[in-house]
């Protein structure tokens, strides 16, 4: 979760960063930050979604772990269970974005994962989210 920290920070305005893993030793293998300014789909864990793609290839996914700063939202969370990705975690919680003023499409990724019973990854959220909470803070103060 902290390399995901990491990478949100190239984008201030929105950090909204993700890392993908691989479960057996923890290794990180793709990393994406927010670019929606250049496509409105490059949120951070489609950017990483990319960048494993361009990497790796489309294959693998359920050996893999995706952190990110934040509750993916739907179009994010359904691109994770569609690739078959291992599991999901998160930081900040789509209701702590909502208070930071972050415009959300209030449907929680549990409630995604709910509607998708062929998916069998885990999804776990919270993670590091007093670091991950301040990202999201407008005034950016601790």
């Amino acid at each position: 979760m902290r390399r995901a920290i990491a990478v949100a920070r190239r984008n201030p305005v929105y950090p909204f960063g993700a890392v993908i893993t691989r479960i057996a030793d923890g290794h990180v293998i793709a990393e994406g930050v927010n670019t929606t300014k250049r496509n409105p789909m490059l949120h951070g864990e489609v950017a990483a979604m990319d960048d494993y793609l361009k990497h790796h290839g489309n294959r693998d996914w359920t050996d893999m772990v995706l952190y990110t700063t934040a509750e993916p939202c739907a179009m994010c969370m359904s691109a994770l269970i569609w690739a078959g990705i291992g599991g999901v975690v998160f930081g900040t919680s789509l209701a702590g974005l909502k208070r930071a003023g972050i415009d959300q499409i209030d449907i929680p990724a549990a409630n995604v994962v709910a509607a998708s019973p062929f998916w069998h990854g885990e999804l776990l959220g919270g993670v590091l989210a007093r670091e991950t909470d301040l990202l999201f803070a407008r005034d950016k103060k601790g």
